[in-house]
């Protein structure tokens, strides 16, 4: 047990000894409503307490309440996994030996799963490891929506979808904090690219905002009961999102009533008046003055720290704003490190890594798979070709804030090797060589990747090799280099990086049974792709990423992953190229750039299927090794009242001769539509594990809410009467039925 925990049971259990006869304290009380609690604490606070709790005393925590019993609150980031501690004031390691830890999936991959079950199990794990490590807040998850691939940061979000990101958030961030453990969903919002990110000033409509890019964050709100929401580094309506008076008071906290905490991001505060009027609870930072640069006693120089109570002092402000974000506090202290009911943590377990395999098995997309090339046949095979560096680069260090120090990462070739021993003989071709660099923050791979041959002489070597190898499996993509798979920066190009369409150019004409495994957490461009028999996307899987991967291509796992973004042909295919929104137009003054998201409600297949674009692969799909077949589907009723709920049912079967699993995805479309609307719209899904011949009546409802759009008139929902189109299939382009219905 930590020595916070105890202390703050001692204090709970003890302290009416302690007083003997007097009555115990109303905050301490368990008995007691929790606002009642909090209302009592919150009159025994100075003001020199009120202001301490507001923000941030070292770079991932805040003060506690000392006097009153109320220990350190500590915050970390752990979208994937829990980040190695830093030292109070820099980031570089605090050099601890037991703050290594299991790295899960990125969050690309779970929602690539399509699976809410996986979703529970991953809040859960990972909340076990930040009890173990004291983490009262984990900063994440994150659901800012997939809008360009370009984005440096798309890896650790949900994808383009706000319905499947909506119901992907929900059971992580509840699963997470079952265990006592607070989410801190990111970044709100519309953070949907890195470069330029603490300048851009997002223009977008009101209709385009509420149905795209809020949908997740208010299901994190409504439905999870987030306990923690971060405000993101860009600018919307020309107020920085951190302190915006719209997103933060008027649609979290008016509209959506949330009660939880509002935290900036790490130096995402930069006015003192809009930080005390709009919304922000707890202001942290990422240098010592939250902006810049170091000062001495610098924490006490954040906006909600000295200046706030100078100008209280002064009379400038009442106490009114401060009270309300202490309150906030004060709820999250008695959520996390006032219960006394938590669980207690542990990491690195056998069960943890069990987890993120699992997770990862049930995300990795078979893209493509011409003449079953798929699974590796183990009966026949007798050598096996490994090509790329991504084979055997560590991928859990680096990134940005994500970034991890593990206690193990079974790495692709590795986990081949490990599941082919006494198969068949795995050998390897480096093939192409990207950054060879292994340290973020002073954490190391300790790997050594120098390689001086160049370009033509790496590929000859895989060339070459792949002519007597009866598979060749190429493990390339991305990395998590500064402008790839980073925080901070975006891509520059929408091509693979290092040389690598040449690689797979000459592969392709060197042996039929070509597999390629992408390893990102973005579409990439593939120019080769008639040309490769297989493709796999085997995203950034953490710990067990070798492992997982070799159960995918050798079957030992049937592939059931979908897409849950649109991945196009080229970056022209995306709205946000297509219309040159994309990155923005600089003020004369150079210090904001203004991005318009002109492509409005269209983003990913709504831009594609409005455009008449076939992607190069759409968004849901994903392949098997076993086929399936979705029969007629039904409706529960022909007619329905506005505000009914509508139940579709569809028989699916396992046509093959494997077990596996099918995602049944449901599309609604306004037949006559009064405003404009996109072709189909995602409103429900369900994964069905089947066994081979197996047949399953899987059933979906639609709520309330499946058939309306956001009226910009009204400032509200609307939902029309009239014709409705209920489209059923397991891909946004392969659609096998369709219903209609009509709302009165």
């Amino acid at each position: 047990m930590s020595s916070r925990l105890i202390l703050s049971v001692l204090v709970a259990t003890f302290l009416p000894l302690a007083v003997q006869a007097q009555k115990v304290p109303a905050y301490l009380d368990e008995s007691l409503p929790v606002e009642t609690r909090i209302d009592d604490a919150l009159s025994r606070m100075t003001l020199d307490e009120k202001i301490a709790v507001i923000h941030a005393q070292s770079k991932f925590s805040s003060a506690g309440i000392k006097r009153l019993g109320f220990p350190d609150f500590w915050t970390d980031d752990g979208p994937h996994g829990v980040r190695p501690d830093v030292l109070w004031d820099q980031w570089e390691q605090a050099g601890q030996t037991n703050d290594s830890c299991v790295a899960f999936p990125a969050l690309t991959c779970l929602a690539a799963s399509w699976n809410p079950d996986m979703a529970w199990i991953y809040g859960g794990n990972l909340g076990e490891e930040a009890l173990y490590r004291d983490k009262d807040m984990i900063l994440g998850p994150g659901v800012n929506i997939y809008r360009t691939p370009l984005n440096g940061r798309n890896f650790e979000y949900m994808g383009e979808d706000p319905y499947l990101a909506s119901k992907m958030v929900v059971p992580y961030i509840k699963g997470l904090q079952s265990k006592g453990v607070a989410a801190c969903v990111k970044h709100y919002a519309l953070n949907n690219d890195e470069e330029y990110r603490n300048n851009v000033n997002v223009i977008v409509s009101d209709r385009a905002l509420h149905e795209i890019y809020l949908p997740a964050f208010k299901a994190a709100v409504t439905e999870a009961g987030t306990w923690g929401i971060m405000g993101s580094y860009n600018l919307y309506n020309n107020q920085h999102n951190c302190h915006n008076d719209i997103l933060l008071n008027k649609i979290l906290k008016q509209d959506w009533k949330y009660d939880g905490v509002v935290v900036s991001d790490w130096g995402g505060a930069h006015d003192l008046d809009q930080s005390i009027k709009n919304g922000l609870d707890m202001e942290f930072g990422t240098w010592t003055d939250g902006l810049s640069f170091g000062a001495s006693n610098a924490y006490d120089n954040y906006y909600l720290a000295m200046p706030y109570k100078r100008a209280i002092l002064e009379g400038k402000y009442s106490t009114k704003e401060l009270d309300d974000k202490v309150r906030r506090v004060l709820r999250l202290f008695f959520r996390t490190t006032m219960n006394r009911n938590k669980p207690f943590g542990f990491m690195c377990s056998e069960s943890h890594y069990q987890a993120a395999r699992v997770i990862a098995e049930d995300g990795i997309v078979l893209l493509q798979n011409k003449g079953n090339v798929l699974p590796i046949n183990l009966k026949t095979v007798k050598k096996v070709l490994v090509v790329g560096e991504n084979a055997i680069k560590m991928m859990t260090v680096g990134g940005g804030s994500s970034s991890l120090k593990v206690q193990r990462e079974v790495l692709p070739l590795e986990g081949l090797k490990k599941r082919l021993e006494g198969i068949a003989e795995v050998d390897y071709a480096r093939g192409y060589v990207g950054d060879i660099t292994g340290e973020y923050n002073g954490v190391k791979t300790g790997q050594n990747l120098d390689d001086k041959r160049s370009e033509s002489e790496l590929i000859a070597e895989a060339v070459e090799k792949a002519k007597t190898a009866d598979y060749v499996i190429v493990f390339g993509g991305l990395n998590k280099s500064d402008y790839q798979d980073a925080e901070g920066h975006d891509r520059k190009h929408f091509e693979l990086p290092y040389a690598q369409d040449k690689l797979m150019n000459a592969l392709a004409g060197a042996n039929k049974n070509l597999v390629y495994v992408n390893i990102s957490g973005n579409a990439v461009a593939m120019p080769w792709s008639k040309k490769v028999p297989a493709i796999v996307q085997g995203w950034f899987i953490g710990s067990e990423a070798g492992n997982a991967l070799a159960s995918i291509l050798v079957g030992d796992a049937n592939p059931s992953g979908k897409l849950p973004f649109s991945w196009m042909n080229s970056l022209n295919e995306y709205g946000a190229h297509a219309l040159g929104t994309y990155p923005g137009t600089w003020r004369k003054d150079e210090k904001i750039i203004d991005e318009e998201y002109k492509e409005g409600i269209y983003v990913g297949y709504r831009w594609a299927e409005s455009k008449k674009i076939k992607p190069l692969f759409a968004f849901g799909h994903g392949l098997s090794y076993t086929t399936f077949k979705l029969g007629k589907s039904a409706l529960n009723a022909e007619t329905a009242t506005v505000g009914d709920e509508v139940t579709v049912t569809v028989p699916v079967t396992n046509t093959g001769s494997l077990d596996g699993k099918e995602v049944v995805q449901v599309y609604v479309s306004e037949v006559k539509p009064t405003v404009d609307r996109p072709v189909k719209e995602l409103k429900g899904f369900a994964k069905v594990s089947l066994k081979a011949g197996e047949t399953k009546d899987v059933k979906i409802v639609l709520k309330s809410d499946s058939f309306g759009f956001y009226d910009e008139a009204k400032g509200g929902w609307t939902t029309n009467k009239g014709r409705y189109q209920i489209s059923i299939g397991n891909a946004s382009d392969n659609i096998t039925s369709k219903n209609f219905i009509e709302l009165k």
